[in-house]
């Protein structure tokens, strides 16, 4: 099968396209997915720069967590999933400790049957490709944190792939009383049309520095040391990145299937958009050039590879 590869860690650069990769087995849990459309998260790029190289899988990697596609084979044990199923999901359990040699930037990707759902029937492949790691990211953080009707929440990043999901999940599934979130000047009418309350400029105001404090901060963004400052006596500070102070936790996502299937009747009844950057989908042949854009770190939104051959 086509696949794109790495051999060592470091840049965008190391990764490289082959025509002649082995297409992965099927264990006795696990669906062989032929990939529609796969999409890049920032995980993805820290992986590649051997950034947690002490629990990563042996090299030569495919790289890529979030898939979309259509299963052609299933493993022994797989009950609920068969051949022809049109299915989303992120790929690797745990996201740092021992995620696929194999990930779904490839023609097909093996996964298990837990970690996978049915793609939403109004969506296409793009859109449901960019929503498992973000949306299970930010709905998983939004329950770790005891969010729930009635609180509010400052976004820190809310353009971001996760931050534009955890405005939506905050809104419309939890009945959220306010929603704050940043961004620069340009997303502020972005943010707003997500259903934050409250945009902030980051380029032009201190969110920490506002009067008005917040029962959840949702850092997506790694600035917890001004995170924490926003958030009331007792609330929580959910941190994906960069260094953590009290009372800011620590939250890497575990994919599950569950998590997706309950999402679902939010996506299909379109209280919950999946937001795919402008520029995307980027074509399989141009992945090195997906991975550098979603690396300036001004995507808005989800990048996504689309076709896959």
């Amino acid at each position: 099968m086509k696949a794109w590869v790495y051999d060592e860690y470091g840049a965008a650069s190391v990764l490289r396209f082959d025509e002649g990769f082995s297409v992965p087995e099927v264990k006795e849990d696990q669906v062989l997915v032929k990939v529609v459309a796969a999409a890049l998260n920032p995980v993805d790029f820290k992986r590649r720069q051997g950034k947690f190289k002490a629990t990563d899988s042996p090299l030569p990697t495919v790289p890529g967590y979030d898939v979309a596609g259509i299963v052609v084979k299933v493993g022994s044990q797989v009950q609920n999933l068969k051949e022809g199923d049109e299915v989303y999901g992120d790929i690797n359990e745990k996201a740092l400790e021992n995620p696929k040699q194999f990930g779904s930037l490839a023609e097909y990707t093996a996964v298990e049957e837990k970690l996978l759902a049915i793609k939403p029937k109004n969506l296409d492949f793009v859109q449901a490709a960019g929503l498992p790691l973000a949306i299970e990211t930010a709905y998983e953080g939004l329950e770790k944190a005891g969010f729930s009707a009635g609180k509010s929440i400052l976004v820190l990043g809310g353009a971001g792939g996760v931050g534009s999901l955890v405005i939506q999940l905050a809104k419309q599934v939890y009945g959220a009383s306010k929603v704050a979130a940043t961004s620069s000047t340009g997303k502020l009418e972005f943010l707003k049309s997500l259903g934050a309350d409250l945009p902030i400029d980051y380029t032009k105001e201190n969110f920490e520095e506002l009067p008005e404090k917040f029962d959840v901060v949702y850092d997506a963004v790694g600035q917890c040391e001004k995170a924490v400052k926003a958030v009331k006596e007792g609330g929580s500070v959910v941190v994906l990145t960069g260094p953590v102070s009290p009372p800011g936790f620590r939250f890497v996502v575990t994919s599950d299937g569950a998590a997706l299937t309950k999402l679902n009747p939010f996506l299909e009844s379109g209280k919950v958009k999946p937001i795919v950057d402008p520029k995307a989908p980027f074509p399989f042949s141009q992945v090195i050039e997906a991975f550098s854009y979603l690396e300036t770190g001004r995507a808005t939104g989800k990048v996504v590879v689309h076709p896959i051959p």
